[in-house]
């Protein structure tokens, strides 16, 4: 067994809190200029220059295959949906509320994978979801703010984006990373394609634009490499706690750049979301443990 590393792990849990923010504020920046489809259509042609690129530095272009196509498709069309909520609400929503709705997304696992992948529902995970839905309704504080679109958009993101994780999770006992990441940008390249032109009309980014299309494209895709070399290091109990650690960072990024105030809500109720994925991931190790001495 590999010895757990944490503190090589926090070093690429730093990327990926870089990575993250710089792509949000990116992605504010780009609103009014670009829609969110214009964003994730030259998001996913830069992708696919990355993704071939070093997948022929690796030598791994050969194992992409149609085997597993409608998988993608589906894994991909329900993050294209995840991504463009995701965007639409950075440019609205407070990025720390943004970024507590986003953490939910294991927990939405945790509910619809007993539906899809026919995990059991054990009483320690329905503890968790309910704890964590409760520090999302504190949250999204409904009856005491406007509920308008962009709430619903950045809650909803999360939904979609726990779908992504759950296909990823079947796409992986058979296809390669490279395989999964070069569906992912080419699918998402014509699905940009056809919903931002379906008016006539794309916008071609200009100046500035050109450089912040390019740090979404590059982070967007670096902050999932980071992770993934961290969880390669420790195991997910570690590192997950360490990607909460963006909250109070975007918190300051979002009170600093676009004076947004520092709400103690959002805080709490992160935490009580946090503190449900950690209570499911140490339940997970447990069972894994118990099925391992068997």
């Amino acid at each position: 067994m590999q010895r757990s590393q944490p503190l090589k792990a926090a070093y690429w849990m730093v990327g990926a809190m870089a990575s993250f923010s710089l792509m949000a504020i990116a992605g504010r920046e780009l609103g009014g200029h670009l829609d969110t489809f214009e964003i994730m259509m030259y998001r996913s042609l830069l992708g696919i220059v990355i993704v071939v690129g070093i997948g022929k530095m690796a030598g791994t272009l050969g194992t992409i295959g149609f085997d597993q196509i409608k998988l993608h498709a589906l894994r991909n069309t329900t993050h294209f949906i995840g991504q463009n909520l995701w965007f639409y609400a950075v440019t609205i929503v407070p990025l720390s509320q943004l970024f507590a709705f986003e953490f939910s997304s294991p927990l939405w696992v945790v509910v619809l994978a007993p539906i899809f992948l026919g995990e059991k529902l054990t009483p320690t995970k329905i503890f968790a979801a309910l704890l964590g839905f409760s520090g999302i309704l504190i949250v999204a504080r409904p009856g005491s703010v406007a509920i308008d679109p962009a709430i619903i958009a950045a809650a909803s993101c999360a939904i979609f984006f726990a779908g992504t994780t759950m296909a990823t999770k079947k796409l992986t006992d058979t296809q390669s990373t490279t395989a999964i990441l070069f569906w992912l940008v080419i699918m998402h390249s014509f699905l940009g394609l056809v919903f931002a032109g379906y008016d006539g009309q794309i916008a071609i980014p200009q100046g500035n634009e050109i450089i912040l299309v390019a740090t979404i494209g590059v982070c967007g895709l670096l902050a999932h490499f980071c992770i993934t070399n961290a969880l390669n290091l420790a195991p997910a109990t570690v590192v997950t706690p360490l990607e909460f650690v963006r909250l109070p960072l975007i918190a300051f990024i979002g009170f600093v750049l676009y004076q947004e105030a520092f709400e103690w809500p959002v805080i709490l109720g992160a935490v009580l979301v946090l503190v449900a994925n950690i209570i499911n991931l140490r339940a997970e190790n447990k069972r894994n443990r118990s099925l391992s001495a068997v």
